[in-house]
């Protein structure tokens, strides 16, 4: 049986809370291997933007991003995709959090 590893992430990120969502989000486009194909400076503000609406640990105190366990895990999981399959979920987060709002 093959493993999908596109499907996995995105169950995982469905089952995130929104809060989860965005640290995510921040995490992909602030990382250097990721190598998103899509504009990274604009997601990195939306991210950013929505996380301190909702969060505001996030907007007053310089947070650890790896104190977060399923953030880091997710974020293992998409290193060990391909780059074609990395945008896949990077695109599927994007939309989802943009449908969300």
């Amino acid at each position: 049986m093959k493993e999908n590893k596109v499907e996995n992430v995105i169950n995982i990120i469905k089952d995130m809370n929104m809060k989860d969502k965005l640290r995510l989000g921040i995490c992909l486009t602030t990382s250097d291997w990721a190598n998103i194909l899509y504009n990274k400076t604009k997601m990195y503000e939306k991210f950013d933007t929505m996380l301190k609406e909702i969060d505001e640990k996030y907007r007053t105190t310089l947070i650890n991003f790896a104190k977060y366990k399923i953030v880091m895990f997710t974020m293992a999981k998409i290193m060990e995709m391909k780059q074609n399959e990395r945008n896949k979920v990077v695109l599927y987060l994007f939309n989802i959090v943009n449908k969300n709002v």
